[in-house]
């Protein structure tokens, strides 16, 4: 899947003259998490979200400074918190360096766009660099909950323990020499070593996701049995 596939679109969005006061009520009466800020060609200039408005002098929970933390923080860092907690404008707060994606983007790569930037949504231009949707997290969760399951073909159970083996020959953390299966009626019973709990239980996910298969007995051992 791809974005495209999951995005929302269209994005409610704000101008760069929007107030912090505006914005507040924005994301309560819309009840989302964060906004963009675009320009009059619906390019995106920044975007704005919960956490960017945690810490204000309106609610009194501004950030606080003990003397000891003022000498680790720095200057820079203390008035950088200053603007946060107590700019008028949205454009002080809001951050300009904005995770973007295409509308074809696989979800995958998505995913680790989330995961390696420690962040909720990413925004989605078309070739224009004009704002065009947004994908977050709850978008991925979405897309798992309503995926449907393959059409399932009763395969042979020597089919079965081929793609089985076949599966497990193409990841580079299984150690199938130590690793026999056998099937029969559908029901895999995984014999052999597996070096971790981890490796283990991922045997047997790959097992249970094989088309037909029915039940999988894991007799694997932690620790070697034999040795070769």
């Amino acid at each position: 899947m791809q974005a495209r596939d999951v995005m929302v679109s269209p994005v409610i969005t704000v101008d760069a003259n929007a107030t912090v006061r505006q914005v507040a009520q924005l994301l309560l009466a819309q009840r989302i998490s964060a906004v963009p800020v675009v320009d009059a060609d619906n390019r995106i200039l920044g975007i704005v979200t919960e956490g960017d408005l945690l810490h204000r002098a309106e609610a009194g929970t501004e950030r606080p400074y003990s003397w000891w933390l003022r000498i680790l923080t720095g200057d820079a860092q203390m008035a950088t918190d200053y603007i946060k907690s107590h700019a008028i404008k949205i454009t002080d707060i809001m951050t300009r360096d904005v995770v973007t994606v295409t509308p074809e983007t696989a979800l995958h790569d998505i995913a680790m766009l989330l995961e390696e930037n420690q962040i909720k949504r990413v925004l989605i231009v078309n070739q224009q660099g004009q704002l065009v949707g947004l994908v977050s997290r709850a978008n991925l969760l979405q897309a798992i909950a309503s995926a449907r399951p393959k059409l399932e073909i009763s395969l042979p159970d020597a089919t079965i323990r081929k793609r089985f083996l076949e599966e497990l020959k193409n990841q580079s953390w299984a150690h199938t020499f130590n690793l026999n299966a056998t099937v029969q009626n559908g029901v895999i019973d995984l014999w052999g070593f597996a070096p971790s709990a981890a490796e283990r239980a991922a045997i047997r996910v790959a097992a249970e996701a094989i088309p037909g298969v029915v039940t999988v007995n894991d007799h694997l051992l932690e620790t070697p049995s034999f040795v070769y």
